[in-house]
């Protein structure tokens, strides 16, 4: 049940207005789209601020991303087979939506064998070894515990510092960017002392089978190392444009584990936060030089369109789907090839987006400027930049980026039904054998060296989650 207030009043959500009457029952108005009004102008004290801090992360050589990589479950569906079984045009799916695939977890994959399994890569591609972490977060929507967070299994699985501090950030699919966020703050301040931050996005989006949200699904994680002196992207310290606003355009009850949602209000939702936060960056932002590319969060590929034609609307150019300059196949198609076959995976949805674009264009991007809108319902939203930096195409043609796509199993429906019909009781399932160390009284880690992979086993009688790393 949806929370509301009593008494009359009004209040703006978006492009909406809702009155509410003294029945608490929320009547909804259709407004005009606008985009929110700025709360600085350039030369403001926000301003002032935000160039004292780019002027501290220039002094360590700039701040950003040093290595990414991302991982997925060993299965995944077919969107066309999907369509084909609910009786539904396959064109509804795949262009629709823009989704050619969904991830979907097994009974051994949860967010945490993901995350593992995502910074294993990144540790490995960038070849720093635990010991330099000094900062994990791990952003999720689908934590695994309501007290004990993803980042402090993650710490024992990979064998992180017990210096190292670690916690876990949650505001929908925002949750990676806050973390990301947090740890360019930490470095930039002086914090780190040379050491680097390990951010990791792990989400399962999951809907209830046959409901309007079952195709917009999707398993994965995505994992960053943020440092000084960056090898990939040099992000924009201290400029970034915010936008919140209290809404139910997406929900998740402590019972559920699937998602709720409020499918076209959501949409507005987003586009509105995309508005306010992009209003809010250009203050600060330096646009003498223009985005060359823009990644979006993308739970399913037709948002990014809508989104990229908003802000081509608030910058006053007309976009198309020609050719040419300036136009959304050149600008943001290519960050969608990863993320359409995958699906949505929330809190990662941008940055497999980015990662996309840097596999697909990374020696063309160097040295140049792209631009990242993080959205997170319920809502916040951020808008910041980067640039893409020298050598980054090389660093990118080394990673093998994606090998966690091959040798995938590809469900039928009957397979993808029935492990869903699982889901309902992965949490309780017992764990087969219970193991010391995989209750943290003994070291359970990760070579960086193996291929070995975590594993969820179940719970065990103290209702203590059991990994096992195989």
């Amino acid at each position: 049940m949806r929370r509301v207030f009593a008494g009359t009043a009004f209040a703006l959500v978006g492009a909406h207005k809702f009155t509410l009457t003294e029945d608490s029952v929320p009547i909804m108005t259709t407004l005009p789209i606008s985009p929110a009004a700025p709360d600085s102008a350039s030369g403001s004290p926000d301003c002032a601020l935000a160039r004292s801090t780019a002027a501290a992360a220039a002094a360590l050589g700039g701040v950003g991303i040093d290595a990414i990589a991302f991982a997925v479950p060993r299965s995944y569906l077919e969107l066309t087979e999907l369509a084909a079984a609910r009786g539904v045009a396959p064109e509804k799916y795949t262009s629709g939506l823009g989704t050619l695939q969904m991830a979907i977890a097994g009974p051994e994959e949860d967010p945490v064998t993901l995350a593992a399994q995502a910074a294993h890569r990144v540790l490995r591609a960038s070849g720093r070894s635990p010991a330099e972490i000094g900062l994990c977060i791990v952003g999720t929507e689908t934590a695994v515990d309501h007290s004990k967070p993803i980042a402090s299994y993650l710490h024992g699985l990979l064998g992180l510092p017990r210096s190292c501090r670690v916690f876990e950030t949650k505001h929908a699919c925002f949750g990676g960017t806050a973390g990301l966020l947090n740890a360019v703050d930490w470095i930039a301040a002086g914090s780190a002392r040379g050491r680097a931050a390990l951010i990791v996005c792990t989400d399962i989006a999951r809907y209830t089978v046959g409901s309007a949200g079952e195709p917009t699904q999707g398993a994965g994680a995505v994992a960053m190392l943020v440092s000084a002196r960056p090898r990939l992207v040099e992000l924009e310290v201290g400029i970034s444009g915010s936008y919140a606003l209290d809404v139910h355009d997406f929900w998740r009850p402590l019972h559920r584990k699937d998602a709720l949602v409020d499918g076209h209000f959501s949409v507005q939702c987003y586009l509105d936060a995309l508005a306010g936060a992009y209003g809010q960056w250009r203050l600060l932002a330096d646009e003498r030089e223009p985005l060359a590319r823009t990644c979006y969060h993308v739970p399913y590929g037709k948002l990014a369109r809508k989104a990229h034609q908003l802000r081509c609307q608030l910058d006053g150019r007309d976009d198309s789907a020609a050719a040419g300059p300036g136009s959304f196949a050149v600008e943001v198609e290519p960050s969608l090839r990863l993320p359409a076959q995958v699906g949505n995976i929330y809190t990662g949805s941008l940055y497999l987006a980015l990662l996309s674009l840097l596999y697909s264009e990374a020696a063309e991007l160097e040295n140049k400027r792209i631009g990242l809108f993080s959205y997170g319902s319920g809502c916040a939203a951020e808008f910041f930049a980067g640039r893409v930096r020298p050598g980054a195409a090389a660093l990118i043609d080394a990673m093998d980026v994606a090998a966690p796509l091959r040798d995938r199993h590809r469900l039928t429906i009957p397979e993808y039904e029935q492990l869903r019909q699982n889901d309902l009781h992965a949490d309780q399932r017992p764990a087969e054998a219970i193991h010391a160390a995989a209750v943290g009284q003994g070291p359970l880690t990760l070579d960086l060296e193996s291929q070995r992979q975590a594993r969820f086993c179940g719970i065990d009688p103290k209702e203590r989650r059991i990994y096992s790393v195989q």
